[in-house]
C-alpha cells in the first residue's frame, strides 16, 4: 500500500478504523469479478493493487459513506442489575 495515499485517505475520511472498514469492503468488491461493482472507478489502474485502487478512489471523492445517526436514547439511564444471594 502506499502510504502518500493512506495519508490523503485518512485525511479525507477522518477516522482511520473507519478508513479500514471502507477499503477492505472495496477490496473483497474488486476481487469478487462480480460484474461491473468489480471494476475499478478510476483510469490508470492496470498496475496497482486493490488496495491502492480504493484508497485513489477515496481520495478522488468517488466512493461515499454514510455514518448512521447514534440513537437518542432520551436520558433513560439502565437498572442495575440485582445479584442473586450466594445461597440459593
Amino acid at each position: 500500500m502506499n502510504a502518500e495515499l493512506c495519508r490523503k485517505a485518512l485525511e479525507r475520511v477522518g477516522n482511520p478504523n473507519l478508513l479500514v472498514n471502507i477499503v477492505s469492503r472495496r477490496v473483497r468488491q474488486l476481487n469478487s469479478g462480480a460484474g461491473a461493482i468489480s471494476r475499478p472507478l478510476i483510469p490508470d489502474a492496470q498496475n496497482l493493487g486493490a488496495a491502492d485502487i480504493a484508497l485513489r478512489e477515496i481520495v478522488e471523492g468517488k466512493i461515499g459513506w454514510e455514518l448512521p445517526e447514534s440513537p437518542d436514547l432520551g436520558g433513560v439511564v439502565p437498572q442495575k442489575k440485582r445479584r442473586k444471594p450466594a445461597w440459593r
